[in-house]
Parts: C-alpha cells; structure tokens; sequence
C-alpha cells in the first residue's frame, strides 16, 4: 500500500502544479524554462569549485596525510580526553562528507556501536558538516564572496 502512494507522489504534484497553472492563466513552460537556464547557469559556476574539491581529496586521502596526521596527533588527543580511534574521522570530517562517511563505518565496525569511539563518532558526524564543502559552494557561487578571510578557521573553531 505505501509502495503505491508512494510511486504517485510525483504524478500528483506534476498534476497539481499543472492545473494550477492553467486555472490561474500562468505561462508554466517560461517559467520553466527561465528556472532551467538559471538551474544550468549554477551548476556550471559551482563546476570548478567542485571539481578543485574532488581533485584535492583524493590527493590528501590517497597520499596517506591521513595516516601520518593520526599518528602525530594521537599523544596529544589522549592528553585532552579524545580517543586516538576517531582521529581519522576528525581529520575527514572538514574535509569531505564521503571520506568521513567511509572512516566512520569503519570506526563503528571496529571498535562498535556502544564504544566510547563510537559515541564520539557519532555526536561528530550528527553535529558538524563538511566545511570546505560549504565554504567553496556557498561562497564562491552562490554569494559571489571571492575571499573568506576567517570563515574556515571560525567554522572549525565553532
């Protein structure tokens, strides 16, 4: 049954939206076509700011920064209380939301669920975003701003 409602969501909102349009006398394929040439326009502004982000993860995961990152940092995470395990998903989780997707499921399958890393895993990963993600897409196309400045220190900072 909820297959079925589920499968005609779409159909009745096209449906909705196209009478709609035709009882209040509105010309739907400008409309459309206006929001689709301003959907393209973003899309290819935002290009290069991805494409730069892409490049730049994987040359940071594949050339083991991570790994390096986590065994100098590890001292003086258990110093201040936080468990050497959720390193790798600390120094992900700024960086890209699929990396820290990954060292987070393997986090949660070594050490487990109810692990005292995996409750600090997973009040990591409900609690922050990806900030070099949203600084490059929100900065650059969207707002048009062509220097942070601060942003990334403060967004890491919060």
């Amino acid at each position: 049954m909820i297959e079925v409602l589920a499968s005609l969501v779409i159909p009745a909102v096209l449906l909705l939206c196209s009478v709609l349009m035709l009882k209040m006398k509105k010309r739907g394929g400008e409309a459309f076509m206006r929001g689709a040439r301003h959907g393209l326009e973003c899309t290819v502004s935002l290009m290069p700011s991805m494409l730069l982000l892409c490049v730049g993860l994987s040359m940071f995961t594949h050339s083991g920064a991570v790994e390096l990152l986590t065994k100098w940092l590890g001292g003086a995470c258990e110093a201040v209380g936080i468990p050497t395990g959720i390193i790798p998903l600390v120094i992900t989780r700024p960086v890209s939301g699929a990396a820290s997707t990954a060292a987070f499921s393997s986090l949660l399958e070594q050490f487990g669920a109810d692990s005292r890393e995996g409750m600090c895993a997973s009040v990591l990963m409900g609690s922050s975003d990806t900030l070099i993600y949203v600084i490059s897409v929100y900065f650059s196309a969207a707002v048009g701003v062509q220097r942070t400045r601060y942003a990334f220190a403060a967004a890491g900072i919060v």
